[in-house]
């Protein structure tokens, strides 16, 4: 246990990759990067200053795992698969009030079934 004096705890995201990773193992591991920083997305969506000393881990945290999703993702080749990838991105920074993330996000996303799904899920991206 992480908390018993060996420091920090080591997240998903940290982990080395050894690549290279197939399109699949790179989808899987977006996902579980995505439900992992969660938690810190949804604890700085409401906050309206994420500098603050409060949220300042949970910002960090969750900036750490969208970046490493986003490195993953754009390594995947298979297009639909890189387009269901950054759909869990964008749930995740629209999770943390990213918009203006979600939004670039979005537009990456080419397959219309993908973008349909994500927009009646995510009505806020249409502007």
């Amino acid at each position: 246990m992480w908390w018993f004096g060996r420091g920090e705890r080591k997240e998903i995201w940290d982990e080395e990759i050894r690549w290279p990773i197939g399109d699949i193992e790179a989808a899987h591991r977006i996902r579980e990067i995505c439900r992992s920083a969660a938690d810190s997305a949804a604890k700085i969506a409401g906050a309206a200053d994420r500098s603050d000393n409060k949220k300042k881990s949970e910002t960090e945290r969750y900036e750490r795992a969208a970046k490493v999703a986003m490195e993953i993702a754009i390594k995947i080749s298979d297009d639909l698969l890189r387009d269901s990838a950054v759909r869990q991105i964008v749930n995740l920074c629209v999770t943390g009030n990213d918009l203006k993330r979600a939004r670039i996000l979005f537009r990456a996303i080419g397959a219309g079934s993908i973008r349909e799904d994500v927009l009646n899920e995510h009505p806020v991206l249409r502007e």
